[in-house]
């Protein structure tokens, strides 16, 4: 509590300390964020989706509909999210034999205060759950994995791209 018994900013905000950064000073660019990831699934499956013949029908255009979505929504899913003008969202998915997996890219372009890494992330993951929605009945055994930011450009820190060793 402060002198006069108010309590002080980080005792209003909880023992946390949570807060939504402000972003009012840093100036509006262009920021682009990448995102992947894979749904490991068996070769069955993967047979199932390629052809079109998994009962809830076309896995991929469906996921690809949901994380478009998902990028949009963020800021309703992660608590301290801004929500920021998206001015495009992609969302690739391909087939990979070679890996059992669908492997799934967004990427997010804004401009804004602030980046829009959580958007390309959200995106990735929702995907990634919407083809396992999609094939469970078939196949409960796969696995999402190796959801990561590949790359994000913009703002005072510019230009990142994952190491390819990690």
């Amino acid at each position: 509590m402060s002198a006069n018994n108010e309590p002080t900013s980080a005792e209003a905000q909880g023992a946390g300390g949570t807060h939504m950064v402000d972003i009012s000073e840093k100036p509006i660019t262009r920021r682009t964020a990448v995102a992947s990831g894979r749904v490991v699934v068996s070769p069955a499956t993967l047979e199932m989706i390629a052809t079109g013949s998994i009962p809830k029908g076309d896995v991929l255009a469906t996921a690809r509909v949901a994380g478009i979505m998902a990028a949009k929504r963020t800021p309703d899913l992660v608590p301290l999210c801004h929500p920021i003008p998206l001015d495009s969202v992609s969302v690739e998915l391909q087939l990979d034999r070679e890996r059992r997996s669908v492997n799934i890219r967004a990427t997010v372009v804004c401009t804004a205060r602030t980046g829009a890494e959580m958007e390309a992330l959200t995106a990735v993951t929702v995907a990634a759950l919407t083809v396992y929605d999609m094939c469970k009945q078939v196949d409960p055994a796969m696995q999402i994995t190796d959801v990561y930011l590949l790359e994000k450009s913009g703002g005072k820190s510019g230009y990142w791209v994952r190491a390819a060793d990690t």
